[in-house]
Order: C-alpha cells, then structure tokens, then sequence
C-alpha cells in the first residue's frame, strides 16, 4: 500500500462507534444533547461563581476554571463526530485531526492538573486551616492555572511536532470517535519509537506525578481527619472532599478504561464505549456532580436562576 507523508495523504477516517446506518441519527440525537447539556451545565458553573461574591474562593477558581476546560474539549471533539454523522462522512484531514489531537491532550491535561491543584487545596484547607489564605492566595492560583496552561500547550506542540516526519497510508482508517495521539502512532507505516518513548515519557510526568499528587494529598487528609476528637468535624471537614472525589473517580476511571481497552486491542468495541464516556460524559456529569454533592454550589445556581427569572 503507498504510504505519503501526512501533509500529502488524502485523510483520515474515523471509523466511529457504529457503522449500522440505522444507528446514525439516534447517535446524532444523542451526541447533541449531550453536547449541549455539558455546554450549558458548565456555563452555569462559571456564571454561577463569577457572579457570587461569595465564591471568589480557590476551591472555585478552580472549579470553574475545570468547566471553562471541560467546555473546550467536548467543543474539539464532539462537533467534528455530529458533522461526520450529518454529512454521513467518516472522514476528517491530517490537519485537522492533528489539531484535534493538539487541543484535546491540552485540554486532557489542564483537567489533570486542575483536579490535583483542587486536592492540594483540600489538603491546605483540612490540614493548615490557619494558613490556607496566606498559602492559597489569588496571585498564587493565577499562576498556578497559567503555568499548567503554558506546559500542556508545550507538551501537545512537541508531539505534534514530533509527528511531521511520520508517513501514513494514503488513506488511514482510526477505529475512534476522534483523533487520539496513540492510535495515530499505530496507524503510522514509520518507525515511531521517539514518538511512543515521549508520548510514555509525557504521560509519567503530565499523568502519573498528577495522580501521586492526588493520593499524597487524601493520604494527609485521611490522616488530619482520623486525629480529630469529634466525629462532627470529621464529616464536615470530609464533607467538603465529597464532589472532588467523585470527579476525581469519574475521570481516572474512565481514562484508565481508555488506555486499558486501547492497549488490549486495536479496533475493540469496548474502547469506542469508554471513549465516549470519557470525552463526553465525564465533562457533561461534572456539573451536576458539583451542584448536587456541593451546597454552596447548588445555592449559588439557585440564587443566579432566581435573578434571571425576575429579569424576564
């Protein structure tokens, strides 16, 4: 088969969750729904604590910094799959499928960090409450979201770099919904060993040093709350763990689901389901994680929902 460089190669085609034509437009319905609901549930999070005064709090800062991320990754790659279905086209070009590849690991790892950042700010909170403001200062979080913005936008530019000298068939079919990086590199007829050692390099760094930190930091928590006296304190201290740690659940089990169904076979049916679930799902449940587990959160919603109701 003639391989071409991928500036000169045809496209891609995404072979998507199903091929049964029958399927297309109730995936399409599905699709945007669900798609809009997590476009419209983050957008309440962000109007709902950029509004409240009561909010101007990391913890938050965070949080919607996590739904302003969550928006632009389904926005990467949900539109590109309803377009594929519409048109009934499978196919999307080398440059927009690495340009999907370039913002969706961006935004993979923004939310990687964010949700390490949330568990160090637990732990300062639970374990330092005396010096949870002098640490957790606004000028320290600001840079803190700019600093992860500046590597995952460094990181993503290299794999994409890394990948122009890579050939691929004239027309190269992905067994997924949307350009992910490591099944680019299987599909590629070069050799792709410095691609596959940074992209394994990058993942202990951007990945497994992330879920340390997370762990480090509950590992502390659980420690602060078993020396606590009352068992009042304990669960309202703990309490205030409860969202995060569903997010936290929700999120690495279903990018651990991706990497596992990937790493176990090419084209299986069963990583088609957990890349659904973590590109579209997890961002859409995020939002009602929050507002239903998080009081304050619900408050908020409820008071921004009254005042647009009174301005109608």
């Amino acid at each position: 088969m003639e391989a071409a460089n991928y500036m000169c190669a045809s496209e891609l085609v995404l072979l998507g969750l199903s091929e049964d034509p029958g399927l297309q437009s109730l995936l399409f319905g599905l699709f945007l729904s669900m798609y809009l609901v997590t476009v419209l549930g983050n957008l309440l999070i962000i109007l709902a604590i950029s509004t409240d005064s009561h909010f101007h709090i990391p913890m938050h800062f965070f949080l919607s910094n996590l739904s302003f991320v969550d928006i632009y990754f389904t926005s990467t790659t949900v539109p590109q799959m309803l377009m594929n279905i519409q048109a009934q086209s499978k196919g999307i070009s080398y440059i927009e499928c690495l340009t999907q590849v370039y913002f969706s690991n961006t935004f993979v790892g923004m939310d990687n960090f964010l949700l390490t950042v949330m568990a160090y700010d637990r732990f300062v909170a639970i374990c330092y409450p005396l010096k949870y403001t002098v640490i957790m200062n606004p000028r320290f979080c600001g840079l803190l979201v700019l600093l992860f913005w500046i590597t995952m936008s460094l990181a993503s530019l290299i794999h994409i770099l890394m990948m122009k000298n890579l050939t691929f068939s004239t027309v190269t079919e992905i067994p997924y919904l949307f350009c992910q990086l490591a099944q680019i590199l299987k599909a590629a007829n070069s050799d792709t060993l410095i691609n596959t050692i940074f992209l394994y390099v990058a993942t202990v760094l951007l990945g497994v040093l992330p879920v340390t930190g997370i762990l480090f930091s509950y590992s502390q928590i659980i420690s602060s709350l078993l020396s606590m006296s009352s068992t009042a304190s304990r669960y309202k201290a703990f309490s205030t763990c409860g969202s995060h740690l569903c997010m936290v659940s929700l999120f690495y089990g279903t990018g651990l689901g991706v990497y596992l169904s990937s790493a176990v076979t090419y084209s299986s049916h069963r990583s088609k389901i957990d890349s659904v679930l973590y590109t579209v799902v997890t961002p859409m449940l995020n939002p009602f994680i929050y507002s239903l587990t998080n009081k304050d959160v619900k408050c908020a919603l409820g008071r921004l929902l009254s005042r647009a109701a009174s301005c109608l």
